[in-house]
């Protein structure tokens, strides 16, 4: 209802409908959520910890694979727990300023996670490109202003968000058709006009995101010019071989990414809105998943380290026996 007071325009909380037409196949939909989400946590908890004590990993490289890390297991906490409360407890309420957070959080580390690959892509130039410099160029100092200039940059970009949301009226209810409160699915809800939440949000992406995949194609684009210059064909093989994990992680976190962005805008009613909804929390579940899994196969460093990790005590028994 439309109240006749500003104060009455703005819903104390708002109810999330999980996926709808979908209702009756909640508690099957979490299944694998839940599943992905026990993962990303215990995947990407331990790929920090690795990092963090196994002197070999003490290189800019592994500091972003930690910083990625770090942001895809916020990201999916952000959202995960409340989603299994509604598909398996029916629990849809979310208090209105709680939901606002969700949104600025949500976006915000979205923005980190693309920002960190971009930051991946240029380490993998400046390895590649210029390798006696590497260490000289990428310094502790280097990384944690660079990281912390991601951050800053998604926060300054998406608090507007939610100053532009709240000043929104909503008189039509307080359903959203959705898991978690994502920006243009809390600005449809308003019985105002949110063409400017629209083109901010349009700009915000392209700032983020368009700028992200500018550099990293540059970044690629002369890796690519740098390796094809290399005579030997161990030397290419070795070069393209660092970077398999990077591009794994770009498609798996872009092609999601673009799918959720362009259909929420351009796909009208072609798009059935669960596949909208789905797709939506793949997007926000499937990088923190794979990502540790993609660079614990790929990356042969890692991997020695795991297995020294696991197998440390064994491996010491045996050299002891064997001396």
């Amino acid at each position: 209802m439309c109240g006749g007071n500003s104060s009455s325009l703005t819903p104390g909380f708002f109810i999330l409908n999980g996926v709808p037409g979908l209702e009756a196949a909640h508690t099957w939909i979490a299944l694998p959520f839940c599943f992905m989400y026990i993962i990303a946590v215990l995947g990407n908890c331990g790929l920090i910890y690795l990092i963090s004590h196994e002197e070999a990993l003490h290189r800019p490289m592994y500091y972003f694979l930690a910083l990625l890390s770090f942001t895809d297991v916020t990201l999916c906490t952000t959202t995960v727990p409340k989603m299994l409360c509604i598909f398996w407890f029916n629990l849809k309420e979310i208090d209105f300023n709680a939901c606002l957070a969700q949104m600025f959080f949500v976006h915000t580390l979205t923005g980190m996670e693309s920002g960190v690959l971009m930051l991946m892509a240029l380490d993998r130039y400046i390895a590649i490109c210029y390798p006696l410099r590497y260490s000289t160029i990428l310094t502790n100092p280097v990384i944690t202003r660079a990281g912390l200039a991601t951050f800053l940059r998604g926060v300054l970009l998406i608090l507007p968000f939610t100053f532009l949301t709240k000043r929104l009226p909503y008189c039509r209810g307080n359903f959203i058709p959705h898991t978690y409160c994502d920006h243009m699915s809390v600005a449809k809800v308003s019985c105002g006009n949110f063409k400017v939440n629209a083109i901010y949000g349009l700009l915000a992406a392209l700032l983020i995101g368009g700028f992200d995949m500018f550099c990293i194609s540059v970044s690629y684009t002369m890796i690519l010019q740098a390796v094809v210059s290399l005579s030997s064909a161990d030397a290419h093989q070795k070069a393209f071989g660092t970077c398999t994990s990077h591009i794994c992680a770009i498609v798996i976190t872009y092609v999601p990414a673009f799918f959720t962005f362009f259909a929420h805008r351009f796909g009208g009613h072609s798009i059935p809105h669960h596949v909208h909804i789905i797709v939506a929390n793949i997007y926000l579940l499937l990088p923190p998943t794979m990502n540790p899994i993609v660079y614990g196969i790929k990356t042969k460093q890692i991997r020695e380290s795991m297995i020294r990790f696991l197998l440390g005590d064994r491996l010491s028994l045996v050299k002891t026996n064997k001396s």
